[in-house]
């Protein structure tokens, strides 16, 4: 008690509270959101998975050119290729034929599973932040 209050008054009491109780607090946003935001988190998560899926294309691009692309520089430094016959076809048409389209078409399926596996991946991590 201070010298000259009231003895039968009691002191008032005063509330203590944080000054920030009113600010906004951060809120966290999932990557989803980023996304749809168009954030620059969300931009660089959408980045990165376009560049892998562009990594991909290249490198399937890359394997069809090499082996595809070799069948002429085959056939110039061995000429004996482009004259053989196999069950009375030339081996040229066998092998730009049936072994050129089944190249195609496993790439084609390995591309096509390997992009599904980056987007689940892309999905998965959309999912657990």
């Amino acid at each position: 008690m201070t010298p000259g209050s009231d003895p039968d008054r009691r002191p008032q009491r005063v509330r203590v509270t944080s000054p920030r109780t009113s600010a906004a607090r951060a809120r966290r946003l999932s990557i989803a959101s980023e996304i749809d935001a168009q954030t620059q988190l969300g931009e660089v998560y959408v980045t990165s998975l376009m560049r892998s899926q562009l990594r991909l294309a290249l490198g399937v691009v890359a394997v069809l050119v090499l082996t595809l692309g070799a069948l002429p520089l085959l056939f110039r430094l061995v000429p004996g290729v482009g004259r053989a016959t196999l069950l009375g076809v030339p081996v040229p048409w066998i092998l730009l034929t049936v072994c050129a389209f089944t190249e195609i078409l496993l790439l084609g399926w390995a591309y096509v599973r390997r992009a599904e596996r980056n987007e689940r991946d892309f999905s998965d991590l959309l999912e657990n932040r």
